[in-house]
């Protein structure tokens, strides 16, 4: 594995044209946690896998937070420039496009900050059970950006009305947002799987209309 600046898994595509997928996972996961989610929703596709840096009574996240759902902002912001610093070794070490990035819970997090902080580092982003990640946040630029959120409705970690507030920052900024409630909690379920798949196919087609 060629050494970046983040421990991580990269699988290359095995079909031409298909995005290439950023996998970031939630707390205490790990860089091979996701990918048979990269692969089911998106077969074909390049995986990079990063494990967060940041340890939290040994589990791995990706940013420091203060308490549940409180963030440490600070950290999050350098966190969100290291790993688009690392996004950009990865595509010149790998020969990848910009990626679709599909993170969950703290991934799906620094992902968003990702969207907020460093516009044009991510080709788009599914975002599942995300929060919103930043207290005043920039309207960049995401003009066109496919964004999915996927919240659950029984989620007791991420309030209804905060995941509103992202998708609406979001869509203030130009990303095209489709943001759907699964009747589910914070975990992931077979739901959640279809609905990033069509997503994805709905995105490719659109990209070769």
């Amino acid at each position: 594995m060629t050494k970046l600046s983040f421990t991580h898994r990269f699988e290359p595509a095995t079909v031409a044209g298909s995005p290439p997928l950023l996998l970031l996972h939630g707390t205490g996961g790990d860089e091979s946690d996701l990918l048979p989610l990269g692969r089911a929703v998106s077969p074909g596709s390049a995986l990079l896998s990063p494990r967060g840096p940041v340890p939290e009574n040994g589990m791995p996240r990706f940013f420091r937070r203060l308490a549940e759902g409180v963030f440490d902002e600070a950290d999050l912001r350098r966190r969100a420039r290291e790993l688009a610093d690392f996004i950009a070794e990865a595509r010149e070490a790998y020969g990848i496009a910009a990626p679709v990035a599909l993170g969950f819970s703290n991934g799906a997090n620094i992902a968003a900050a990702l969207l907020l902080l460093h516009p044009g580092v991510l080709a788009g982003a599914a975002l599942l059970r995300p929060m919103m990640p930043l207290a005043e946040p920039p309207v960049p630029d995401l003009t066109g950006t496919p964004v999915l959120m996927l919240s659950g409705m029984a989620d007791p970690i991420v309030p209804a009305e905060n995941a509103a507030r992202l998708a609406g920052i979001l869509g203030r900024a130009g990303a095209d947002v489709a943001h759907d409630i699964q009747p589910a909690g914070h975990g992931l379920g077979q739901a959640d799987v279809t609905a990033v798949q069509a997503w994805m196919a709905r995105m490719v087609e659109g990209e070769r209309a």
